[in-house]
């Protein structure tokens, strides 16, 4: 006797295959995770319970909350500069004076946090602007890189049909750069605020006295106290999801003719 599948459930398991209930899907997939998840845990992952009951004790005694607000405002302000200074460099890298100079920020992405420290806390004057320097550097430098290739990827054809229009240097550069690519800047700008994320721990960690979620998140892991380890990192998890999610909302509202544009092109 030979065991069919029903043609949507066969459909989940192959490549590129219609299916049209994805959102059911990862309900169910995280149901059965979490109910795994409660009836196994282990030293090395604690068990709901004890994740909540660390929750909990840090909101009340650590400010959870007010620490990770601390951080949250870090971040953006760092993405906002950051966001600044990769538009800037990427915008003019279209004359080639300043291209040189693009990719040498771009190649910058390779330097680590451990040998620039040093140098930052000498440009800086307390463990906030050192805190501030440091993720607008981390995360300008990978926004360098990916909007420089986006404007290299530009067409030929477009600009030709730029310069047809009686558009001239810098207005090309601002037509096909700054209003062309506004949405994939914004996509970006969802990217490297998930990157900043990463590096806080780090950042963090070298600015202690400023406080933070990183520092908590370190003073905890010191302690080998795992259920706050990992009460802090699905307290961060559950605000960088939802900071995704209104960054997507935000590109759909000011570039809507992205999505109309896939539609248009969907077969």
């Amino acid at each position: 006797m030979s065991l069919r599948l029903h043609p949507g459930i066969k459909n989940i398991f192959l490549p590129y295959s219609p299916f049209h209930a994805a959102r059911s899907l990862l309900l169910v997939q995280v149901v059965i995770a979490f109910t795994l998840w409660s009836l196994h845990s282990t030293r090395v992952l604690p068990s709901p319970a004890e994740i909540s009951l660390a929750w909990i004790k840090l909101f009340n005694e650590q400010a959870l909350l007010q620490e990770l607000w601390a951080s949250v405002k870090v971040l953006l302000l760092s993405l906002l500069i950051s966001t600044g200074i990769a538009l800037l460099i990427a915008a003019a890298s279209t004359a080639p004076i300043f291209l040189p100079l693009a990719r040498f920020a771009s190649v910058l992405r390779f330097l680590g946090f451990a040998g620039l420290s040093y140098l930052f806390m000498l440009l800086t004057s307390d463990g906030y602007e050192l805190k501030l320097a440091l993720l607008t550097f981390g995360t300008s430098v990978m926004m360098v890189t990916a909007l420089m290739a986006e404007v290299q990827a530009i067409p030929q054809d477009a600009i030709d049909h730029c310069k047809t229009l009686g558009m001239r240097n810098w207005r090309i550069t601002y037509e096909l750069v700054l209003l062309g690519k506004a949405d994939t800047l914004l996509d970006l700008v969802r990217q490297n605020a998930a990157i900043g994320w990463t590096l806080l721990t780090m950042v963090e960690g070298l600015t202690r006295s400023e406080g933070g979620i990183g520092a908590l998140l370190l003073n905890q892991n010191r302690y080998f106290q795992l259920s706050g380890v990992f009460a802090i990192q699905i307290s961060i998890l559950f605000y960088g999801v939802a900071q995704d999610y209104l960054l997507a909302q935000l590109r759909q509202m000011l570039c809507p003719y992205v999505n109309y544009t896939h539609n248009e092109n969907a077969p």
